[in-house]
């Protein structure tokens, strides 16, 4: 096992002095991390930053890596705030990066724990604890004003999208096709719980039949191969089943697949949304999509593209389906993730406590 990707072994010769043997270690450290790191199929931009942020915090600590303790934390990430004014997220990386190196530093599997041992008497230990550090507590950390569209909103919306393309189909101006792809395009986002580089990179060959639901034919599953993904991870897939509380959407996307999409797209073109020149839409054009509804219905600002897929999860939950299933759809590793993005409707919680209520007295009005 000393020969793996990161073994302190394979970086320094067991026994031989150094010139600078502080120096030369804490090189030695990173190479292997680094290595480590790229083994795990890292991207070399994630690794390289987190290489700076380590370097950053060797320089401010004036100390080695087996001499680093909390305190040093404290005092590094107080600074950056105070001073640098980092934000919450820069900050959540930061400290996840040092996290990571202190793991691999501490792991006896590298062997970093016994040279540090044999060559300066002590050893590195974690410096990055729950107390000390920042937690993530939600996927987007937005402002806090972010929610779902209510019923009435997320209606008038979709409708103003298709009375745009409607409008402009009538008046026989040139975009009519463009507007009909955006109104089609916020369909399916809200309808399938998808993000905004999700909807823009799918291709007709990421919809697909669900043998159990038939009946939606070749729009029963659509295939997200572009998912969220962890910092410096390949993007997550999943598969999202199409429900039958959405079941309006599926005429939608097979109109556009089958009538305006193969006319203006060409043969050899799979992307589900065509652009004006035949590529994929840029993300700021999904955007402006959702935008220009919201601001021509004069709703709130708080309301971005996103409050879509938010309002997907709250209405899939206010119409009584199993939250773990909602949490595949969406592909959310935790539910707690899941629970954030819900946002029931005043009436849907006023109808649960009168659920509730009536089966609790119910047992007493019949045993009186």
């Amino acid at each position: 096992m000393s020969g793996s990707e990161g073994s302190a072994r394979l970086y320094l010769a067991s026994g031989v002095p150094l010139l600078h043997p502080e120096e030369q270690v804490f090189t030695a450290m990173l190479d292997g991390w680094r290595h480590q790191q790229l083994a795990r199929n890292l991207g070399f931009g994630t690794v390289e930053a987190r290489e700076r942020l380590v370097r950053r915090f060797y320089g401010f600590a004036e100390a080695s890596p087996w001499a680093w303790t909390a305190t040093d934390v404290d005092e590094f990430f107080t600074d950056a705030r105070a001073v640098k004014n980092l934000s919450h997220t820069t900050l959540l990386g930061y400290q996840n990066a040092l996290r990571l190196f202190m793991a691999y530093l501490t792991d006896p599997h590298y062997g970093w724990p016994a040279e540090c041992e044999q060559r300066f008497g002590t050893h590195p230990v974690q410096i990055c604890h729950e107390w000390n550090t920042a937690r993530h507590v939600q996927e987007a950390q937005g402002r806090p004003g972010k929610r779902a569209l209510t019923h009435d909103e997320l209606q008038a919306v979709l409708d103003h999208a298709d009375d745009r393309a409607v409008a402009a189909q009538s008046s026989g101006r040139k975009g009519w096709i463009s507007a009909f792809r955006d109104a089609v395009l916020l369909k399916t986002a809200y309808a399938w719980g998808l993000r905004r580089n999700e909807v823009r990179n799918l291709e007709l060959c990421d919809l697909a039949t669900n043998p159990k639901a038939r009946e939606f034919g070749a729009y029963g599953i659509i295939r997200v191969r572009y998912g969220k993904a962890m910092r410096g991870s390949p993007p997550k897939r999943r598969s999202v089943l199409t429900v039958p509380l959405f079941d309006w959407a599926v005429e939608a996307l097979q109109q556009w697949t089958e009538e305006i999409q193969p006319a203006i797209a060409g043969a050899n073109n799979s992307c589900l949304w065509p652009s004006e020149r035949g590529d994929k839409l840029a993300a700021a054009t999904v955007t402006t999509a959702f935008t220009r509804c919201r601001k021509e219905l004069d709703l709130p600002e708080r309301l971005d593209f996103h409050s879509l897929r938010r309002s997907y999860v709250s209405h899939l939950i206010e119409a009584g389906y199993d939250a773990l299933f909602v949490q595949q759809q969406v592909g959310h590793e935790h539910a707690s993730t899941t629970a954030l993005y819900t946002h029931v409707s005043p009436d849907y919680r006023a109808r649960t406590v009168r659920a509730a209520l009536d089966r609790i007295t119910t047992p007493i009005k019949e045993s009186s």
